[in-house]
């Protein structure tokens, strides 16, 4: 099986340097770099350790996603932060996991024996709530429906049409913000009953770079998702 491990960037200079030497080249299959226009050396920085880099033109986590797709090598996409928050060793153990046979393996950071060091009250609260309400209303238990870190087949993204402008565009449009596409993952996988595993990881703070959360905008088109995703789709 061939892993790309999807490394989505702006002005990520000071983890970069920090965390991505602890990668071990021979995990994956591709290290593959989406970068939202960086003007830290991020770009530059990627490039002199050989990672195959993608300049994204559309602003967003989801634009970085979709524009990175024409450029991945691997039958599973690996997403990774590389601020700090994603633990690199932890990387073997959740493909370990992935090749036991599930469609998508998330490294929760609120599974027994996990923390979360760079949550506030208002991310926590976030957080467990979207996690809580998405377990209720779509029929999986996840502890961490949110998070980046995680691995699932490729061809997940266009069998649960992550990959349509049309899966987000209502929501987008009503509270002027770009989504990620975590929360509809998590949505979609659990509705059509995928088998899905989660395994303990902490999040530990950022490393350098700037935080870059809407929580009000995000938060309601979040949750505005999560109810629509009862009514539409299949």
């Amino acid at each position: 099986m061939k892993v790309t491990l999807l490394v989505p960037t702006l002005n990520e200079i000071d983890g970069m340097k920090t965390v991505m030497p602890k990668v071990n080249r021979d995990w994956v299959h591709q290290i593959l770099v989406v970068d939202g226009q960086s003007t830290d050396g991020t770009v530059e920085y990627a490039k002199e350790q050989g990672y195959d880099v993608v300049i994204q033109q559309k602003k967003g986590m989801r634009h970085a996603y979709m524009e990175a797709l024409p450029h991945v090598t691997g039958d599973a996409i690996l997403t990774f932060s590389p601020d700090g928050n994603s633990i690199p060793e932890l990387i073997p153990e959740c493909i370990k996991k992935y090749e036991e046979g599930y469609d998508m393996v998330i490294v929760s950071r609120y599974a027994q024996g996990a923390k979360s060091y760079d949550d506030d009250a208002i991310t926590a609260f976030g957080n467990k709530l979207f996690t809580t309400s998405i377990s209720l209303l779509h029929g999986f238990h996840y502890t961490d429906a949110m998070v980046i870190y995680r691995i699932y087949s490729t061809k997940l993204i266009k069998e649960l049409d992550l990959d349509k402008d049309e899966s987000y565009e209502t929501e987008e449009k009503l509270f002027g913000t770009n989504i990620s596409w975590e929360p509809l993952l998590s949505i979609r996988a659990a509705k059509r009953g995928l088998k899905i595993a989660e395994i303990p990881g902490d999040e530990p703070a950022r490393d350098g770079g700037e935080r870059k959360l809407q929580v009000l905008r995000w938060g309601a088109a979040y949750m505005y998702q999560n109810i629509r995703e009862i009514f539409v789709w299949k």
